[in-house]
């Protein structure tokens, strides 16, 4: 009798665990294809109001018009070869955020992604570029 309640407790945990991993990447699929096509003006429409911005060291904090104008540039200068979201997750204050790989011919970016609820929909407040 036993067995089969942990069993259970076993099911219940793996199907949360599960389905909070699909949210997340659900979270992050419109704001991965637009990475990955170097799309700025796509990838502007899940940025909060304001957004901090790192790329390649360069920290600064931008309007989301001012934002699209920077990240066209840098998709200029560093063209998409690929880009992949390897892991997700969440803080316990309901912060979601996403680490992935971006590929520019021979450079390779480590790219991180924080998104907040705001209303019912998920808004990137900070991202960065980090060359590795």
């Amino acid at each position: 009798m036993k067995s089969l309640m942990y069993t259970r407790v076993f099911f219940i945990g793996l199907f949360l665990v599960v389905s909070l991993h699909a949210r997340a990447q659900n979270i992050f699929a419109p704001m991965k294809d637009a990475v990955k096509a170097g799309d700025a003006s796509e990838l502007v429409k899940y940025f909060n109001t304001s957004i901090d911005l790192n790329l390649e060291g360069e920290v600064s904090t931008y309007s989301k018009a001012q934002a699209e104008f920077v990240l066209r540039d840098f998709f200029k200068k560093h063209t998409p070869n690929d880009f992949s979201i390897v892991h997700t997750g969440s803080s316990k204050g309901g912060l979601q955020f996403a680490i992935g790989k971006y590929q520019s011919g021979a450079d390779s970016y480590n790219v991180l992604m924080r998104v907040r609820e705001v209303g019912k929909a998920f808004l990137i407040h900070e991202m960065s570029f980090t060359k590795e």
